[in-house]
């Protein structure tokens, strides 16, 4: 699973998402990649899920990137807690994603393989996605 190897703080404060992703928003890598329409926290098995079913589907050619990386803790209360007494464990890490990013690239497979990985990746995570193409991919 991916996250960081040392945090500065072990809590972090949830923050605002607003607006539009103004970094990671270009294919920087790939031909073809996966991109973000909302707003969002995808967590590292969220992320896992849909990296393996994108190589499985290309059957481990071509490479893959993957774009995003969960760097912020998230917290949990245990069930039946009452109020108060503080902020709860961390459980996990989570990538917070705004539209616009692109979560995933893909190259060295054709169009049709790519665009069938990307759209089982997206079922795989809790945000609407839209598949996108290189400007100037020219397929052989």
């Amino acid at each position: 699973m991916l996250q960081p190897k040392r945090t500065k703080f072990r809590r972090e404060q949830k923050n605002r998402m607003k607006g539009n992703s103004q970094r990671g928003n270009q294919l920087a890598f790939g031909s073809f990649g996966l991109k973000t329409l909302e707003n969002c926290w995808i967590t590292a098995q969220q992320i896992e899920a849909a990296r393996q079913a994108i190589s499985r589907h290309m059957n481990r050619e071509g490479q893959i990137w993957i774009r995003i990386f969960p760097v912020k803790p998230f917290t949990r209360k245990p069930l039946d807690t009452r109020m108060g007494k503080g902020k709860g464990d961390p459980q996990g890490f989570v990538a917070p994603v705004t539209p616009g990013r692109i979560l995933f690239e893909a190259e060295g497979v054709p169009v049709a393989v790519a665009k069938e990985a990307m759209r089982l990746a997206a079922h795989k995570l809790p945000v609407a996605t839209k598949f996108v193409v290189r400007r100037d991919y020219v397929e052989e």
